[in-house]
Parts: C-alpha cells; structure tokens; sequence
C-alpha cells in the first residue's frame, strides 16, 4: 500500500488535461442530452455570433480556460479569447472573454461554461478571504473533502488560486484515524501499523483525547470542534513536548465552527492548519452572464 504525496504540497495551480477532456465531455452531455431543441429549432444552422462573458460583481477570477476548453470541446472551430488573467480579481461590467463563431454552438455551451466558472470563482474568492483574514500568521488554509461528486479536482484547483492549500485529494492520500475508526477500533490502544512514507493524522476532539493521540507522535492532530481555550491548552503541551531533546513535529489542524468572524482568533492560537469545509461546501456562486454582442 503506498501513499500519495500531494496532501499539503503548495503545487502551482494548473489542471490535469486528461482530467479536465473527461469532466467537460460528462457535464455537457448530462446539460444537452439528445440536443440542445430550443436552438436547433431557433436558429440558423450557419448564423455566427459574437459574444462576451461579463462579471457581475467583484471576485477573484478562475476557471477562464476551462470555460475556453467547454465552448472548444463543444466546437473546436469557435474562438475564445480571454479578457481577464486567471487568479485575478475583476469589477461589475468587466468583459472577462470574447467567444465568437458558430451561434447553436455558443448558446448550447454556455450554461456549462459559466456555471463551472461562477462556482470556481467563488470557491477561490472565498479562499482568499479566509487566506487575508488571517494574516500575518503563517497558518495554512485547507479545504476539506467535502466537495461535489465528480467536480473535486476543479474545486481543489479553485482552493489553490485562492492561495489555500488543499487536504487530502483522496483517501489514499494519507491515513486520518477519526472518531468513527476509533470506536471500532476500541480506542487508541488499537492504531494500525501505518507503511512507511505514509503520514498519519489523528482526531481528537477534546484535551483528554489529544493526550492520547500525541502519545503517537502522529504528523498532524486535528483538534474537532475544540474550543479556542482548549485549542491554546492543546498548543501549549505540544510545545513543551521534546523527542531527543527536540521539538515536537506533530502539526496541529482546527476543524470545525470557524467562519470568517473568529478564523483569526484560531489562527492566533498557534496552530498551522485550520480546515474549512465551508470553502468548498457552502457556495454561493458569483453572478457571471453571457451576452451577445
């Protein structure tokens, strides 16, 4: 059994091509089924458009290129040519790409484009929200796997523009023993053998139970929805613990309860990782429209 090795890492943000062909061909065929009927029977096989991508609002811009690749996959002879950079941000009426060429081809690709570029925008304007909230502690921002089916990789990606860091990608990431493993497990007296190269994170949702875990000396104890005065309490005696008359290396994760309003008091208690699952499971997508020009 091994490990894969991206948990954590601050890659720089791109997208896998084969990951992405595959994604756009399943979401356009469940949006246009057996034909997009309303243009077929609306508009003139041969007319050609020209159309721009407008915000609506202020966010942090991602997904540009992705949409460029939905209206491409859709017809290859359309042409796309953004207006604004990726992982920037852009105001209300700033035009943010031009498509131009065949029209059926343009409306019936529209709706998948701007739905998966309004909801990355959004993870990524969020993210970094979380990310400026914080500073200038050195704490790292998180996602969490609590991600849409089959869009998870995107939304990973919209974490890293926002200059978040992403948690587990998969389960075959790393092991996290959680509250459920335990109490099938009987406890902590029963942590599996874990393979080499392959980190270790322990959950621990109280100050009893994070006694127990750093007895493990694991990578990384998260502390789940623990209080910040325990949360100083937990920092506090993973600081005075000495290995070899070293450090203690185990991590220390905040998950649970935090929002923009008190992301700073947890980041302030020292702590240097707190995982959010809101970046990812509570969104609100941005307002982008499509206008025919």
């Amino acid at each position: 059994m091994a490990c894969a090795k991206y948990f954590l890492s601050k890659t720089k943000p791109k997208l896998d091509k084969k990951d992405i062909k595959s994604i756009i061909k399943r979401v356009l065929a469940e949006d246009i089924g057996r034909g997009d009927i309303t243009t077929q029977l609306s508009i003139p096989k041969g007319r050609s458009i020209k159309a721009k991508i407008i915000a609506k609002e202020d966010f942090l811009l991602c997904g540009i290129d992705l949409a460029g690749a939905v209206f491409k996959t859709m017809n290859p002879g359309l042409k796309f040519k953004s207006q604004a950079r990726e992982g920037r941000r852009v105001s209300p009426q700033q035009t943010l790409a031009i498509i131009s060429g065949n029209a059926a081809s343009i409306l019936t690709a529209e709706r998948v484009a701007l739905n998966l570029l309004s909801l990355l925008s959004a993870i990524a304007t969020k993210t970094s929200r979380f990310v400026k909230k914080i500073e200038p502690f050195k704490t790292k921002i998180t996602d969490t796997r609590k991600t849409i089916p089959g869009l998870r990789s995107l939304q990973k990606y919209a974490i890293r523009i926002g200059c978040g860091y992403n948690h587990r990608m998969r389960l075959d990431e790393m092991v996290l023993i959680k509250d459920n493993h335990l109490k099938i497990m009987g406890g902590y007296s029963q942590l599996p053998k874990v393979p080499k190269g392959c980190k270790i994170e322990i959950e621990a949702q109280n100050l009893k139970e994070f006694k127990h875990a750093l007895n493990f000396k694991p990578d990384i104890i998260m502390l789940d929805n623990m209080s910040i005065p325990d949360i100083l309490k937990a920092v506090k005696m993973r600081n005075k613990l000495r290995i070899n008359h070293q450090p203690c290396a185990t991590a220390l994760e905040a998950s649970g309860g935090i929002h923009l309003d008190n992301v700073k008091q947890y980041a302030s208690t020292g702590v240097e990782i707190i995982s959010i699952g809101e970046l990812t499971d509570s969104i609100e997508s941005v307002d982008i429209s499509l206008e025919v020009i």
